[in-house]
């Protein structure tokens, strides 16, 4: 009679998992691939998405039938225990060794919170392991070859899942196998302006206002508050102004403002709040970007006389000769022109010039005299620029098929660099692709990747320009001016001894 007692609670422990396991399964299969999404936002599996998830159905349906066979019950138990282990590890660890907590989903312990899935884990664990033991009793096998089996399962399960960790965690931030890691609220709206015209842009900042030129008026100089309230504006009057501008840039740099065409070639300089700007440099060099160091320095990418390829330089009006350039950082691939596109970026926080290339996963870290000090990748798996290129009769090059570009609008702060990714990675909702831009987050200090945000279109319009504060995240979308504080999820990125007197 007390056998039949004992052996009760094995069978209704095999049940009770047989039902779980077949609807955790079944739940996964019809909505697989949301489960694969959800598995590519683990902050412990990401690297690992793909396998896992068909993987975890597998073992699942395989414990279901050996606690169906009675011939194979007690097989059946040991793995549900396993299986269980693994699952309260993975929790364990995401609550306590994760960068950041994901959303707690899926099958059927979507209602409930992490902490109470550890709490319904470790009562599975206790009912599988009681099963084992009376099964093992009842069956007379030696107290030490059951205990063996225990521990062996349990270091098993924990050894495998801490692997995985670990090993997913450098795969993902060191050698990416472009898979999104979607970060919870790193960012949160909480300003946002009409400015009436699509044609702005950001031209930089202060501890206080954010700087704007237009496009269509580019001698329109605005300035606006932090919490974008009162909006001014002012006329930039030119000393000389009697060139066919092609191309008139606006950018600020502390106390200054710089007015610039790298077609004439000219810039300009005034003090901020003064209208009036006096030229500086004429005819010094020719220019397709420039980025300012200083009151009388500025690195700039132009193309070469002889070879007609884009590289970069600098420029010095103190210095003699004044421009110098470095022809060796950027890398021609196809014809050093379209393949060699991109975006030249001074971070001001550690006095680094970034550029980051358009069509192809690379970025390159340089200090202000151009030195190269790294080369860095994105996630995405483009390292060669992919499109065509005829020459037109005049000499010029063109591209005859458009190519989609994998990096755009960057911006960088402190020891971050945010970049808007035009390429879909693994697993990801084409829905939630379509509705929003994704923003792809990296050190500039050492190869890594940190995570992704969405920022939501605005009626199908993407951003068309980013600027990152200390505190702040400055998106321009259609008309509007919008501002994304920054969580403690990315404050606590940023180098300890920059960011420890942030408010």
């Amino acid at each position: 009679m007390k056998k039949s007692v004992f052996l009760q609670v094995p069978l209704i422990t095999a049940c009770f998992f047989i039902l779980l396991f077949c609807y955790a399964s079944a739940s996964k299969i019809m909505d697989f691939g949301n489960f694969q999404v959800q598995i590519a936002q683990s902050p412990l599996l990401s690297a690992y998405a793909g396998f896992i998830s068909y993987a975890t159905i597998i073992v699942e349906l395989l414990i279901v039938v050996t606690l169906i066979v009675p011939k194979f019950r007690l097989i059946g138990l040991y793995s549900s225990m396993g299986i269980m282990i693994a699952f309260t590890i993975y929790i364990y660890l995401i609550l306590n060794f994760s960068d950041f907590v994901p959303c707690s989903c899926g099958g059927i312990l979507e209602k409930m919170d992490w902490t109470e899935h550890l709490l319904f884990n470790l009562g599975c664990i206790l009912l599988s392991f009681i099963s084992v033991i009376l099964v093992e009793v009842i069956n007379r096998q030696k107290f030490i070859i059951y205990f063996v089996k225990i521990f062996v399962v349990f270091v098993a399960s924990t050894s495998l899942v801490v692997y995985l960790f670990y090993s997913s965690e450098y795969i993902i931030k060191k050698e990416n196998n472009f898979v999104r890691r979607f970060l919870i609220h790193p960012v949160l709206e909480d300003k946002s302006i009409d400015l009436k015209l699509d044609s702005y842009y950001i031209a930089g900042s202060d501890s206080k206002k954010i700087y704007l030129g237009n496009i269509t008026a580019p001698l329109l100089f605005s300035e606006i508050n932090y919490d974008l309230s009162n909006l001014s504006q002012q006329r930039i009057e030119l000393d000389e102004k009697d060139y066919s501008f092609k191309n008139l840039w606006l950018q600020t740099f502390k106390n200054d403002y710089f007015l610039y065409d790298g077609s004439v070639p000219i810039i300009y300089r005034g003090k901020i709040g003064d209208q009036y700007a006096e030229t500086i440099s004429y005819q010094n060099a020719y220019f397709t970007q420039l980025s300012v160091l200083d009151s009388a320095r500025f690195a700039l990418r132009t193309q070469s006389k002889s070879t007609q390829q884009y590289t970069l330089g600098s420029l010095d009006l103190n210095r003699n000769p004044k421009v110098v350039l470095n022809p060796d950082i950027l890398q021609k691939q196809i014809d050093g022109v379209f393949d060699s596109d991109g975006k030249l970026l001074l971070n001001q926080n550690f006095k680094n010039l970034i550029y980051i290339y358009n069509y192809r996963n690379e970025y390159m870290i340089m200090d202000e005299d151009l030195e190269l000090k790294s080369r860095l990748k994105t996630i995405d798996t483009i390292s060669r620029a992919r499109f065509n290129v005829v020459k037109i009769p005049d000499g010029r090059h063109k591209m005859n098929v458009p190519s989609l570009k994998n990096n755009q609008n960057p911006t960088t702060n402190q020891n971050l660099l945010f970049v808007e990714s035009k390429l879909i990675g693994k697993y990801e909702s084409k829905k939630a692709w379509k509705k929003n831009s994704i923003i792809d987050i990296y050190r500039i200090d050492r190869q890594e990747y940190v995570g992704s945000f969405y920022i939501p279109k605005k009626d199908d319009k993407a951003l068309t320009q980013m600027y990152a504060t200390d505190m702040y995240l400055f998106v321009l979308i259609d008309k509007e001016l919008k501002r994304y504080k920054f969580t403690r999820l990315i404050l606590n990125l940023y180098e300890k001894g920059n960011a420890e007197n942030l408010k």
